[in-house]
């Protein structure tokens, strides 16, 4: 590829202006420095694929079909390692995240609708991150899960003093939950003594042993690639004050693209170990696992009292990182889609209510056994949002008039959409089958009406491109 060095400035700042660009480059340093200096972003949006939501299907599928599944956890890395890495493109090359590129190109009907679809499965994730922190809490402490809900919303005061002392303190104590995760697990591996030689079948040997396994498979990637987390990176890679000229560019899309497969490859081995801990500990003694805290419950007897609180501080440190990205990402959908500049704090407390007051009405009226339900429900509702940011995303870095020579090469065009093509597939297939198995016909007619409103806004968005010459990304070429 070549790079010219042209100096290319971005139209405005991001969508988080108190970071923009406020982190420093050392260009005189060595390689390994500017590679610490760039490093951070991919970090937040890992514990994007570590989350509450992912937990539940690895628990399931290692208690019921062992080892078997550990290909698919692999294969969805890839996928999330290569939309990700798009992500970034896209946020370097036209100094422009996914929400504004979608503001700058679609029309203002396609923009609201987007927004409004963003705004949902944001809400859907926090809700995810509510019930996994409540159960965190109830399981470390004895907090019944209602009163555990309501604490999660003091995570407020959390994210404010995080972003009033710098977009790297707030790296730093992710990258910290993050370590937590990785090290509770690392614990809880040790002591299960797995079958490491059926897990490395497991991991190259594709397999369904039964339908069940099917769904289940498609309910691990329809979990791994979080909509919010594409917002999310192509604006944050944009709080470095790299050199805009193209070769500084070109260092940069380096430089982070190394840090997301570090990062990424950092969330394969945590959702890797949920599913081996499983496999050895539940799959091994033919217990089913469903719930999260079922599982706790059952490690106390089975590995010991470390191995359950080691299993319950990972929850909570996931659930509170998984907090901290989510209120970024919403900050970042609203202002970039809509221009809607809020403070943090009342963007947070929005958020959260619109998650705290489902999850504390469910408990009400169905107790702590409808949890699971509200948790399958937040990931129904983020598989059907998910199509409407990939392809978008696949659309604009394949564009040469907005992304230069920064474009997708073709190998990456024909990957990216065969990704989101089976992306899309498979998200419908397991809506369909989520929707049946849980809300039998009332699901089936949404699942028709959702389909054929897909179908319709597809189209919609294809026409809804404006007809000018773009101002923004290039030397006056259309788009």
């Amino acid at each position: 590829m070549s790079v010219r060095n042209t100096q290319i400035e971005p139209k405005d700042i991001g969508s988080l202006p108190e970071a923009f660009r406020t982190v420093p480059i050392p260009f005189e340093s060595s390689v390994f420095k500017r590679f610490l200096a760039f490093a951070g972003p991919a970090y937040l949006i890992s514990v994007g694929y570590m989350d509450p939501g992912n937990w539940a299907t690895d628990l399931e599928g290692g208690a019921r079909f062992g080892y078997a599944l550990l290909w698919v956890i692999l294969g969805s890395n890839l996928i999330a390692m290569l939309l990700q890495t798009l992500c970034l493109r896209l946020g370097l090359a036209t100094g422009r995240d996914l929400a504004q590129a979608c503001r700058d190109q679609y029309k203002r009907p396609a923009v609201i609708a987007l927004w409004l679809l963003s705004e949902i499965a944001i809400i859907a994730c926090d809700l995810a991150e509510v019930i996994g922190s409540a159960v965190a809490l109830k399981l470390l402490f004895g907090i019944p899960l209602v009163w555990g809900v309501c604490c999660t919303a003091l995570d407020v005061l959390l994210i404010l003093g995080l972003m009033h002392h710098g977009f790297r303190k707030l790296e730093a104590v992710v990258i910290t939950l993050v370590g937590t995760i990785t090290l509770s697990f690392a614990v809880n591996l040790v002591l299960a003594h797995p079958d490491w030689r059926a897990a490395a079948v497991g991991l190259v040997h594709p397999s369904l042993p039964s339908r069940e396994s099917l769904y289940i498979a498609l309910g691990i990637l329809g979990a791994t690639v979080m909509p919010h987390n594409l917002y999310l990176h192509s604006s944050i890679v944009q709080t470095r004050a790299n050199n805009r000229s193209s070769s500084g560019i070109a260092q940069a899309i380096r430089h982070n693209t190394a840090d997301t497969l570090i990062a990424l490859s950092i969330a394969f081995c945590v959702n890797a170990a949920i599913l081996i801990l499983s496999a050895a500990v539940f799959h091994k003694a033919g217990i089913i696992v469903t719930e999260l805290e079922q599982a706790h419950t059952l490690l106390h007897p089975l590995l010991g009292r470390a191995a359950a609180s080691a299993f319950a501080i990972a929850l909570l440190a996931s659930g509170q990182s998984s907090t901290i990205t989510g209120t970024l990402a919403g900050q970042i959908v609203m202002d970039g889609f809509v221009q809607i500049k809020t403070a943090p704090w009342l963007r947070r407390i929005i958020t959260r209510s619109l998650a705290v007051v489902p999850a504390i009405g469910v408990i009400v009226m169905r107790g702590d056994g409808g949890m699971m339900d509200l948790l399958i429900l937040s990931q129904v509702v983020l598989s059907m949002q998910l199509p409407f940011a990939i392809f978008p995303l696949i659309s604009f870095t394949s564009n040469r008039g907005m992304m230069r020579e920064f474009a997708n090469p073709l190998w990456m065009k024909i990957a990216g959409w065969l990704c989101c093509t089976v992306i899309a597939l498979l998200n419908l297939y397991l809506l369909s089958q989520t929707l049946v198995n849980h809300y039998h016909a009332a699901g089936v007619v949404s699942l028709v009406i959702s389909f054929a409103g897909a179908l319709i806004f597809s189209c919609w968005v294809k026409w809804g491109y404006k007809n000018r010459v773009n101002q923004i990304y290039s030397d006056g070429e259309n788009v």
